[in-house]
C-alpha cells in the first residue's frame, strides 16, 4: 500500500491544499489521520480521479453558441 501526504496528493491532483481538505471534509476523498498527520492512499486518489471523469456530451451548457449553430 502506498501512502501520500496531503501536499503530494494536492500536487498530484493539481489543486491547492485548501481544495484537497474540502474534498476530504465533504466526503469526496478518503483520508486517514495518524496523530497529527493526514495521509491518503494512492489507490483512493486514483479512484477519486476515475470518479471525476466527465462523460462525453455533458458539457454543452458551457458552450451554448455551439448548440445554436448545430441546431440551425
Amino acid at each position: 500500500m502506498q501512502w501520500m501526504s496531503t501536499k503530494e496528493a494536492s500536487d498530484y491532483l493539481g489543486v491547492n491544499l485548501r481544495t484537497l481538505y474540502r474534498f476530504i471534509d465533504e466526503g469526496e476523498l478518503v483520508a486517514y489521520k495518524f496523530g497529527r498527520v493526514i495521509r491518503l492512499k494512492a489507490s483512493d486518489i486514483e479512484n477519486f480521479v476515475e470518479a471525476a471523469k466527465i462523460p462525453p456530451g455533458t458539457l454543452e451548457h458551457l458552450y451554448p453558441e455551439h448548440s445554436r449553430l448545430v441546431s440551425n
